[in-house]
């Protein structure tokens, strides 16, 4: 869109945002210019991406590697039953679902595990990222990345009935390695498999998160709250950890001493437990694959039916259901034995 065409663009659909003092015209300019990717489009990132679009951000990235299940409407707003049956991906689902709101602005979907071998691609090209992801491991891949390149980005998580949020500005505020030195042990940190998760503290913390959004890009950077904010919604219990006191006073291996352990590779899990389900993501790593889907159902019908759309296939075997995408990722319902889920790929995908 050429400049003249921008500058003469209609904005009657914002009218009530412009509104706001601190937005205007000026500030509805700014987001529709603005450029975010939400990583992870799950409970935290469709909300957010429905928030972003309804307020006009002009490039709105998605990323997600998984699929829509009946059990992900209790709190994933932009889907319904019919994405579920469909077994759409997610980004797909929720591009659809989002371009019916909004139009005029640009969504672009990536079917994609985050990993050290694509995050610097998947930020690349935008002003702000948004955390949307369910484990540590990601959010520190992303945190390195986001310093790295000096991308502001946006963390949030959410569990049982509480969430926590967070803005980091790369060289202004302390990173994420500041505030956590190190992600919690898989076998004593909680997932919303084990403490389950309300509708209700996933749409506060999306609420909060969408809108630094709207304050760094309508150029309301002034107004960013750096602090690390926990919510209970059940108790209504709010608390705000001054963490800007951190900055320039930890030795940060990541934003005071440039290591960047996670963007180095090696260290990733090729199998990882999927939050909120019974199964197991096998990943090929950083290796470049595209399965050819067609020749993989001729293949796999001699194991039995197989079903699927343009963007995965879906095969039961052995009283485990394996779903397989086209970048070679497979995801093994019916167990979270890492094992086994090693061994039914190796059976069945092979490549």
């Amino acid at each position: 869109m050429s400049e003249e065409s921008f500058l003469n663009r209609d904005l009657s659909r914002y009218q009530r945002q412009m509104l706001i003092p601190q937005i205007g015209e000026e500030g509805q300019r700014g987001l529709l210019r603005g450029r975010v990717a939400v990583l992870g489009c799950g409970a935290l990132g469709s909300a957010i991406a429905g928030h972003l679009v309804r307020a006009g951000v002009g490039f709105v990235r998605l990323v997600d590697r998984d699929f829509v299940e009946i059990g992900n409407l209790q709190r994933q707003v932009l889907f319904d039953e019919a994405d579920a049956r469909g077994n759409l991906p997610k980004v797909i689902a929720a591009k659809r679902k989002l371009a019916a709101v909004n139009s005029e602005i640009t969504l672009e979907a990536r079917i994609a595990h985050i990993h050290s071998g694509n995050i610097e691609a998947l930020i690349d090209g935008v002003d702000l990222v948004l955390d949307g992801t369910d484990n540590f491991e990601t959010r520190f891949l992303i945190n390195e990345a986001c310093v790295k390149h000096r991308k502001p980005w946006i963390y949030g998580g959410c569990i049982g009935k509480q969430g926590l949020t967070m803005v980091i500005v790369p060289g202004e505020t302390p990173c994420l390695r500041c505030v956590f030195e190190s992600a919690p042990p898989p076998n004593i940190s909680q997932t919303c498999e084990t403490a389950g998760i309300l509708g209700p503290a996933v749409s506060v913390v999306a609420a909060l998160q969408s809108m630094e959004a709207i304050k760094f890009l309508s150029g309301n950077r002034w107004a960013l709250d750096p602090s690390l904010y926990r919510w209970d919604v059940w108790s209504r219990e709010a608390h705000a950890v001054k963490v800007d006191v951190l900055q320039g006073k930890i030795n940060c291996p990541v934003c005071r001493q440039g290591i960047f352990e996670c963007l180095a590779g090696g260290k990733e899990s090729r199998t990882a437990l999927m939050c909120g389900k019974n199964a197991v993501q096998i990943f090929r790593g950083g290796e470049s694959l595209k399965i050819d889907l067609p020749a993989m159902a001729r293949k796999l019908s001699a194991a039995g039916e197989v079903t699927g759309n343009e963007y995965l296939l879906k095969f039961n075997a052995d009283r485990y259901e394996i779903t397989v995408f086209e970048d070679g990722r497979a995801i093994v319902q019916g167990t979270r034995d890492m094992n086994v889920a090693r061994t039914l790929y190796a059976k069945y995908i092979g490549v």
